[in-house]
């Protein structure tokens, strides 16, 4: 990234660099745009991410998850300029109507039981992509949809995850459920429209 060093070393980092970092942007401009929403912003973030990343070339460990690692400085960043934001519309974060599910009583959805019958640990894409889900996943809350990008869009594990978001485990589960479920709630119409689920029937809305 810097044009001003010069010699083996320097030849060597921008080697490993290109190896391990560079060959992820691509992954790293679609986790951005699913963070913000819009494609300069995100062409944004992907620059000062790299020029981060490359700054701080020496701390990562060469060989481990350098994906994971992007993502977590992508995210960082993009949580500075919402904090900015806040100093001027303090109620941006919370634009979400669906941020809370109803409590007891909740009709079984199938599309929930079929992605999880099929994968527990949940790829909830396998059998429904389009730019309606994309849609759908911009306008989850931030945690929710980081969880989502990171596990069911890019197939991060939960660890990594963890790990790149600074909250436990169980927590990324949590995060991920929340957003599996608002996700199904908002394309489970879409879902039965495009035939990529059949319909309820009575006795499974009443069971």
């Amino acid at each position: 990234m810097s044009g001003t060093e010069e010699g083996p070393t320097a030849v060597r980092k921008r080697e490993v660099f290109d190896a391990e970092a560079v060959v992820h942007m691509d992954a790293v401009y679609r986790f951005a745009l699913r963070l913000a929403g819009d494609p300069d912003q995100a062409n944004d973030l992907v620059q000062e991410t790299y020029l981060r990343a490359w700054r701080a070339w020496d701390q990562y460990t060469a060989g481990t998850n350098a994906k994971s690692w992007l993502f977590t400085i992508c995210r960082n960043l993009f949580l500075r300029q919402i904090e900015r934001g806040k100093r001027h519309r303090s109620t941006v974060e919370e634009r979400s109507p669906r941020e809370s599910t109803p409590s007891g009583g909740d009709i079984v959805n199938p599309l929930w039981t079929a992605t999880s019958q099929k994968d527990p640990e949940g790829s909830f894409f396998d059998s429904i992509v389009d730019d309606q889900v994309i849609h759908a996943i911009e306008e989850l809350p931030e945690e929710y949809r980081t969880a989502v990008v990171m596990s069911d869009v890019e197939g991060l594990p939960y660890a990594d995850i963890a790990e790149a978001t600074g909250v436990p485990v169980g927590t990324v589960k949590s995060r991920l459920f929340r957003g599996r479920r608002q996700l199904q709630q908002v394309l489970y119409d879409f879902a039965v429209e495009m035939g990529y689920i059949e319909p309820a029937t009575n006795e499974e809305e009443d069971a």
